[in-house]
């Protein structure tokens, strides 16, 4: 089922989209449709009160008018009888009513008023008034109220985009703050002066704001609380797990032998494992730098994992990394690879870049979508496969990845395979030649 959103058509550019356009896009309408009625109004209104002033001046000297030639008196100048440009409408409501009435009308395109009264004999007694100061000071009225119009909509516009501004800067800075977080910047605060002054209105950004630095610092602390269990419990389990081994070496030769030392140096490797990345999630390791030959590291990291893994060295060059943290991304990038695809399985050493490659059904979706997930393993390409390990093998990669500064990527290769690429960053000695 679709869902009616108020976003706008495919053709607007995105920036329409803003909070800032939508803003003055109202302030105008609204301004415009206000200024719109009210000089309506002021106009109407105007001009009737003109009108009215001007029929009531020519009925008062259509009245003079009357006076005169009823006493045999010379009438006004603008005063007649029968006048040839009198309206004929006006001069039958005259007659057939018997009374007096004004008109306004058009002649030679200049504005006139006229006013007629019956007389005696079915002749009508007529004055005309010019109209043209009247109807000049009434478009006048129309320019100032056009021009003020503008003015107060330019003006208003600019204060409430001042006004949106402040918002739109707080809930831009809520954002980045935001993405800080989810990239795990935990320590990342909006501190909006706003909610830190109780006293003070608040408003809904710093509602936001106060329930995002709420949720980091929960997250956060939740987050240390598992971080101290994690070490804690792996710490602990240390001491046991080596005595175990010991004993473990003491058993008389045997399957049963050989799979208790197994399942104990399973639980080593598992302790060890799960201590790394107390210290990569505590954020508490830093890298040890010095120029190493790529190709080398490639390689010793490839024959310490003991597999039958190719290593084609492209382009070599001198890196500046911590030569143990890379080879034990490298190696359980390896290892990872023989024990979730098929061979044959090839390292690629393109300086600065390596790529690490099998030819299975590649990595999982969810891999792909969020990354490596603690104790989460790899199934085949499928969530539904045989699960081995503990998912702790490209956990602790990725983040040794981030302690050397370098870049991991998961892929799928187009034909086929999982394909790890970890970009080293550049470093100032050029490739060998």
């Amino acid at each position: 089922m679709r869902t009616l959103g108020l976003r706008p058509p495919r053709w607007l550019p995105a920036w329409t989209a803003t909070l800032r356009f939508k803003t003055a896009v109202f302030i105008t309408v609204m301004c415009y449709v206000l200024a719109t009625v009210l000089g309506a109004l002021v106009h109407v209104l105007v001009d009737r009160q003109t009108q009215d002033r001007a029929r009531t001046t020519a009925l008062s000297e259509l009245d003079r008018g009357k006076s005169a030639y009823v006493a045999g008196d010379p009438l006004p100048r603008d005063v007649a009888v029968d006048p040839p440009g009198l309206p004929a409408p006006l001069r039958t409501m005259t007659v057939q009513r018997h009374e007096r009435a004004t008109q306004l009308v058009t002649d030679r395109d200049r504005p006139v008023v006229w006013a007629a009264t019956p007389v005696a004999g079915g002749k009508v007694l007529a004055l005309r008034l010019d109209y043209s100061e009247q109807a000049a000071a009434l478009r006048g009225l129309d320019r100032a109220i056009t021009a003020s119009a503008a003015a107060a909509i330019a003006l208003t516009l600019a204060v409430g985009l001042v006004s949106v501004s402040r918002i739109t800067r707080r809930l831009h800075h809520i954002a980045r703050v935001a993405r800080r977080i989810s990239t795990g910047d935990l320590d990342a605060r909006v501190d909006d002066a706003r909610a830190r002054r109780p006293d003070r209105a608040r408003d809904e950004a710093a509602a936001v704001a106060t329930a995002l630095d709420a949720m980091a610092t929960s997250l956060q602390n939740r987050l240390h609380s598992e971080q101290r269990f994690t070490a804690d419990v792996a710490h602990e389990l240390r001491t046991p797990l080596a005595g175990l081994n010991s004993a473990a070496e003491l058993l008389p030769p045997g399957r049963p032998t050989e799979m208790v030392r197994d399942r104990v140096r399973a639980l080593l490797g598992l302790t060890e494992d799960l201590l790394e990345i107390s210290r990569l999630d505590a954020r508490a390791e830093s890298a040890d730098l010095a120029l190493h030959h790529l190709g080398v590291l490639a390689e010793h990291a490839v024959r310490a994992t003991g597999t039958a893994t190719e290593v084609r060295v492209v382009r070599d060059a001198q890196v500046e990394t911590d030569r143990r943290r890379l080879e034990r991304v490298l190696a359980n990038l390896v290892t990872n690879a023989h024990k979730h695809g098929r061979p044959p399985v090839v390292v690629t050493v393109d300086a600065p870049a390596v790529t690490v490659r099998d030819h299975g059904d590649g990595y999982p979706a969810y891999l792909l979508d969020q990354g490596p997930q603690r104790f989460r393993s790899q199934s085949g390409g499928s969530e539904t496969g045989k699960r081995t390990g503990h998912g702790l093998g490209l956990t602790i990669a990725t983040g040794q990845a981030h302690v050397l500064g370098a870049a991991l990527h998961f892929t799928n290769a187009p034909d086929g395979g999982a394909l790890a690429e970890l970009q080293l960053p550049p470093t100032r000695t050029g490739p060998d030649n």
